[in-house]
C-alpha cells in the first residue's frame, strides 16, 4: 500500500477553508534566498509539493462534485475553489515562475531531466495575463454548468426513470421501435435543453475569446495551443490530420454501413448504429459495479500483475465510483492526485460492452498514473493528452489477453472485439470533426448559434457517409455536438484521442508480434511522465508520433487484418 502523506515543507493536516491558509506558504517560495543550485533544487521540491496539494485539494472537489451534482454544497465547495483560491494562486504563480527563470543557478541543472519542464515554465509567462484571473474563474464556474445541467437529465422507459447513459442501451435492442423510441426519447431530453446549452456555450465563446486578445493572440485557438504546450506540432498539422482521416478512415466507415445496411435488410436511421446486425441481444458482461472491479482485475491480470495490482489498491482506498445514477453528472474521467499518487476512477456504468472499453481505458489512465509516480517533481507527472491518452487506448487493445473474463464464450468475447474494432475505427471521423468544428468556432467567434448550427451540419455531410438517414430529425442532428462535454469543460482537448489512437494501434501491433518487449516499452514510456518530448515517449513506447495519410492507410490496413480474425 503507497504511504499518503509524507511532506517536508507543508504541515501533514492542512485544510483550505481560505486563502490565508495558503499565502504564507506561497509567499515564503517567493521571498526565500536562493544561494546555489542545491538551495534551488530544494526550492522546486517544496513548490511541487506545495502545488500537488493544491492540485488534489481541487481534485477531491471536483470528484465529489461531479458524483453527486444535485448537492450545492459540494458544488460550492468546488465553486469556492476555482473562484477564490484559483485566482489568487494564479499571480503568485505567475511570480514563481519569473523567480525560476531569473535565478542565477537555472544554467546548472540537469538540461535533459528539466528541459521540458522549464520549456512550459517559459511558456506560462508568456501567455499570463493579470486580467485574465477573474475570466479564468469565471469560465471554470460557466463550463461546470454542462455537467449539472446534463447530469440531471433523465427519461422514462418501459415504466422505468433511466439515465441517459443507461437508457442508451436500448439503442442495442434487437426490437427497432424500442430502439426508435429510445432513440427520440433521449434525443427529445436533450433538445428542450438545446436552447440552455447554447447560451451557455455562447457565453463561454466570449470569455474564452477575451481571454485570447488579452493575451495578446489573434484568437483562442491559438492561445490554447499555447497553454496546452503543443510545441510538436501546429494546426496545420490537425488540418492534414482531418484531410488523412477523410482519405483513409472514411472509406472503411462506408464500407461497415453497407454491411449494416445489407445485414439488418433496410436502410439505416440514427437508431440502427449500435444494435447486433445478427438480431443478437445485446451483451451484458458485468453485472454491477463490484462485478466491473473484479472483472477487471482478474482481466488486468492476465496481462501484467501490476495493473491489476494498481486496480486493487484504488478498490481498497475507495477511489472508484463506476455505476449510473440519476444525479451523477455525465461522463467518464482519471483524476490523478498529484499528491497521494492514487488516482480516481469515475463512470456511468450501465452493464454494457462500452462501459468495459470505459474502464479499461481509465484504467490505462490510472496505470499511467501509478508508474510516473515516483518522478521528483508533480509537475514531471504531468502529461500531456497526446501521452495520456496514449496510456489509456493501449491499454484497451493489449488487455485483450485478460478480456474474456467478461465474456462467458469466446463467439461473444470475438463480438465484443469486433465491435470495440469497428469502434476506433468510427470514432476517428467524429474526432476529426469535433477538432475542425472548434478551430472553426474559436477563429470565427463571432457567429450566431444558427451559423454554428449549420457548420455543424455541413462538417456532419463531410466526415459522414451519406448512409444514415436523419429525415425527419434534422433538428436533432444540428445538436448533436451538444452531447460532446469536451466542448464545454476542455476546449481544444479533443484531437489528442485521434493521435493517441493511432498511437496505441501501433502498440498493440507490437505487441502481438512480441508480447514481452511491447509490455516493457509501454511501461517504460509511462514512466517517463512528461520529462522527454511527444516524438521520444512515442518512441520509448516502440512507436511513432505520426498521423499522416500514408501512415494511417498502415494502421487502417493492419486493423482490417485483425478484423477479419475475429470473424
Amino acid at each position: 500500500m503507497i504511504t499518503i502523506i509524507n511532506r517536508k515543507f507543508l504541515p501533514n493536516k492542512l485544510k483550505v477553508n481560505a486563502w490565508d491558509v495558503l499565502a504564507s506558504y506561497f509567499n515564503e517560495l517567493l521571498v526565500r534566498e536562493i544561494n546555489d543550485k542545491s538551495a534551488l533544487e530544494k526550492w522546486l521540491s517544496d513548490r511541487s509539493e506545495l502545488e500537488a496539494f493544491v492540485s488534489e485539494d481541487l481534485a477531491w472537489r471536483y470528484v465529489k462534485m461531479t458524483c453527486d451534482s444535485n448537492n450545492k454544497d459540494l458544488e460550492q465547495a468546488y465553486l469556492f475553489f476555482v473562484t477564490e483560491i484559483e485566482p489568487q494562486i494564479s499571480p503568485i504563480s505567475d511570480q514563481l515562475n519569473k523567480k525560476l527563470v531569473a535565478c542565477s543557478f537555472i544554467d546548472e541543472l540537469d538540461h535533459d531531466k528539466y528541459f521540458i519542464y522549464l520549456r512550459g515554465i517559459k511558456s506560462e509567462i508568456e501567455i499570463f495575463r493579470e486580467e485574465n484571473v477573474p475570466l479564468m474563474a469565471e469560465i471554470a464556474t460557466e463550463s461546470q454548468k454542462y455537467g449539472s445541467i446534463v447530469g440531471g437529465l433523465s427519461v422514462t422507459i418501459d415504466g422505468k426513470e433511466l439515465t441517459l447513459q443507461q437508457a442508451a442501451n436500448f439503442l442495442k435492442n434487437t426490437d427497432r421501435a424500442k430502439r426508435e423510441d429510445a432513440f427520440l426519447k433521449i434525443n427529445e431530453v436533450r433538445a428542450a435543453h438545446a436552447q440552455e446549452l447554447d447560451d451557455l456555450f455562447d457565453k463561454l465563446i466570449v470569455l474564452r475569446n477575451k481571454v485570447a486578445l488579452n493575451a495578446g493572440f489573434n484568437n483562442f485557438r491559438d492561445y490554447m495551443f499555447a497553454a496546452l504546450g503543443r510545441f510538436d506540432y501546429k494546426p496545420e498539422d490537425c488540418f492534414a490530420f482531418h484531410e488523412a482521416i477523410q482519405l483513409e478512415v472514411l472509406p472503411l466507415v462506408k464500407a461497415f454501413n453497407e454491411v449494416r445496411k445489407k445485414e439488418l435488410g433496410h436502410d439505416l436511421k440514427p437508431w440502427d448504429m449500435e444494435v447486433d446486425t445478427k438480431n443478437r441481444e445485446a451483451l451484458e458482461p458485468f453485472t454491477s459495479g463490484k462485478d466491473l472491479i473484479d472483472k477487471t482485475e482478474k482481466c488486468f491480470r492476465k496481462v501484467d500483475d501490476y495493473f491489476a495490482w494498481c486496480i486493487e489498491t484504488m478498490d481498497n482506498m475507495e477511489r472508484l465510483d463506476l455505476e449510473s445514477r440519476k444525479g451523477k453528472a455525465p461522463g467518464g474521467y482519471n483524476y490523478p492526485m498529484a499528491e497521494t499518487s492514487v488516482p480516481f476512477i469515475f463512470m456511468n456504468a450501465a452493464s454494457s460492452t462500452r462501459d468495459v472499453e470505459t474502464m479499461l481505458h481509465e484504467g490505462g489512465h490510472a496505470v499511467h498514473s501509478f508508474l510516473s509516480k515516483d518522478l521528483e517533481l508533480a509537475a514531471f507527472k504531468n502529461c500531456p493528452s497526446e501521452v495520456a491518452e496514449l496510456a489509456s487506448m493501449s491499454m484497451e487493445l493489449i488487455s485483450y489477453d485478460g478480456q474474456d473474463e467478461f465474456y462467458t464464450n469466446q463467439e461473444d468475447f470475438n463480438r465484443a472485439k469486433e465491435e470495440h474494432l469497428e469502434g476506433i475505427i468510427r470514432i476517428l471521423p467524429w474526432i476529426a470533426t469535433i477538432d475542425k468544428f472548434q478551430h472553426w468556432i474559436y477563429t470565427n467567434p463571432i457567429h450566431t448559434a444558427q451559423e454554428r448550427k449549420m457548420y455543424w451540419v455541413e462538417l456532419s455531410k463531410e466526415f459522414g457517409t451519406g448512409m444514415v438517414d436523419w429525415t425527419g430529425y434534422e433538428a436533432l442532428q444540428a445538436y448533436s455536438w451538444q452531447k460532446q462535454l469536451h466542448l464545454f469543460e476542455v476546449p481544444f482537448y479533443y484531437i489528442e484521442y485521434g493521435m493517441a489512437q493511432l498511437g496505441a494501434l501501433a502498440v498493440w501491433k507490437n505487441y502481438i508480434a512480441d508480447k514481452p518487449t511491447a509490455l516493457a516499452q509501454y511501461k517504460s514510456a509511462l514512466s517517463l511522465g512528461y520529462t522527454k518530448t511527444i516524438g521520444d515517449i512515442y518512441k520509448t513506447a516502440g512507436i511513432e508520433f505520426n498521423f499522416t495519410a500514408p501512415y494511417i492507410k498502415q494502421l487502417m490496413e493492419f486493423v482490417k487484418v485483425e478484423l477479419n480474425k475475429c470473424n
